[in-house]
């Protein structure tokens, strides 16, 4: 496995790469885009690129830009050396772990989330945390140029919109949604998790709970949002929730589930962490 720093270097590595096969044509990239702290979902999206393309990179970058005023980026989790020796064992062909300076310098082109669906669900607690969001993804994008690159569905708003600004920029990336990984217990896998107590872990479990009991109910043909929005509610209990939502996958609100086209999203805080998952129905 290769280890690069530099986004020119890297550049200039997979260019070389892609020479070096003569008239075969291009290989194809799979990239995995990570913050680190790395566990069994990002070792999922590695396997998918792996499955899907001849060459997988994956990139660790904190990315400053995405963090407001006073929340975790200070203590977010790193492993610098466990990631690393994750990405070999997964059989990572280049490892991206470029420095702040490296992405950004002074004076630097904005880009903003779209003025709806950027602003809304998680958007609407943490503005401007999509703008960093999608400046990041599309250095990386232009970066690696990638053939195909992989997300998790449990950040269901992230990857509506770095979907939506692929499709609207022309970029030449197909993105991947990758099922949610969850522990046995239910609790769908996040680096944050490590911020839970014993005590909060236990509590968390209520989010999955929730969720299961919003697809018992539509399994019993109960389609009506709130309806369901109601008993999920009451399935998370005394936890600080920010919403619960029935919408499309266009990020539209319905009134009734309709199979095929639904997304059911909670974000709720447990302790001081924000927890964020969801049912593609």
């Amino acid at each position: 496995m290769k280890i690069i720093s530099s986004p020119l270097e890297l550049k200039e590595y997979l260019k070389g790469e892609n020479n070096s096969i003569g008239f075969q044509g291009s290989k194809s990239i799979g990239f995995v885009p990570t913050m680190g702290a790395l566990h069994q979902g990002h070792i999922s999206l590695i396997k998918k690129a792996k499955e899907q393309n001849e060459l997988v990179v994956v990139s660790i970058f904190l990315n400053p830009t995405q963090f407001l005023k006073g929340e975790d980026l200070d203590k977010y989790p790193k492993k610098d050396e466990a990631d690393k020796k994750i990405c070999k064992l997964s059989g990572v062909d280049v490892l991206f772990f470029p420095h702040v300076e490296d992405i950004y310098g002074t004076d630097e082109v904005t880009l903003s989330a779209p003025n709806v669906r950027g602003y809304v669900l998680e958007g609407n607690s943490r503005p401007s945390h999509f703008n960093g969001v999608l400046t990041v993804v599309m250095k990386l994008l232009n970066i690696v140029t990638p053939t195909r690159a992989y997300f998790g569905k449990k950040d269901a708003q992230q990857l509506n919109l770095i979907s939506l600004m692929v499709k609207q920029l022309f970029m030449n990336t197909q993105i991947v949604p990758v099922d949610t990984v969850r522990e046995s217990d239910g609790l769908a896998l996040s680096s944050r998790n490590v911020y839970l107590s014993s005590k909060e872990r236990v509590e968390a479990l209520k989010v999955s709970s929730s969720l299961r009991a919003a697809s018992s109910m539509v399994g019993k043909n109960i389609l009506d949002s709130k309806e369901i929005v109601k008993e999920m509610r009451k399935s998370l209990g005394d936890l600080e929730i920010f919403y619960v939502e029935v919408l499309n996958l266009d990020f539209e609100q319905l009134l009734h589930v309709e199979i095929g086209n639904t997304i059911i999203l909670v974000e709720v805080r447990v302790g001081t962490t924000r927890l964020l998952d969801n049912i593609w129905l």
